[in-house]
């Protein structure tokens, strides 16, 4: 029987912390599902690209992966009790949820679904807080990142619509 897991994560941007966690989840399992998360946000400091960026991100820097992927934009339904089926509906079924997201661990396993903590790779470094904050201070990122997410970022021309949305109107 085939182990297919499910991972989620808002990818703003995909970075090493991500891809340390990907590469975890695909030594223990056939197929992986990617969630991209609030795919309907986008152009906001906390979400500056949009889903169909962020799937190119993921999908691009995890070919190297010897792994099934299926990638799949998930937004919002701001219903809590709701999440688990609403996510379920929109992916390939799967065993097993990775997360270290509290309230995702708490809402699969209220559903009676096994999930598993992943270890977290340097978060003080590997976060899209802090990529997005060194961004728009003009600080070095792209070490932070695989060199698929450098080029679908200079693509959409990332750093400036980030630069752009962080100015205020006054």
């Amino acid at each position: 029987m085939v182990q297919r897991a499910f991972y989620i994560g808002r990818f703003q941007p995909y970075h090493y912390g991500h891809h340390s966690v990907i590469r975890n989840i695909a030594k223990e399992v056939d197929e992986i599902i990617v969630g991209i998360g609030s795919a309907q946000i986008s152009h906001t400091i906390e979400n500056p690209f949009t889903a169909g960026e962020r799937l190119l991100m993921v999908s691009k820097s995890i070919e190297e992966f010897d792994v099934k992927a299926y990638i799949v934009p998930l937004e919002d339904i701001y219903r809590n009790d709701l999440w688990v089926a609403h996510v379920k509906s929109m992916v390939p079924p799967f065993s097993r949820v990775y997360s270290n997201n509290p309230l995702v661990i708490r809402l699969f396993k209220e559903e009676g679904m096994e999930v598993k903590e992943c270890p977290l790779y340097q978060r003080d470094r590997y976060s899209g807080t802090e990529i997005r904050r060194r961004i728009l201070a003009g600080e070095e990122w792209k070490h932070l990142v695989p060199e698929a997410v450098i080029e679908v970022i200079e693509e959409v021309n990332g750093v400036e619509r980030l630069k752009e949305i962080s100015q205020d109107d006054c």
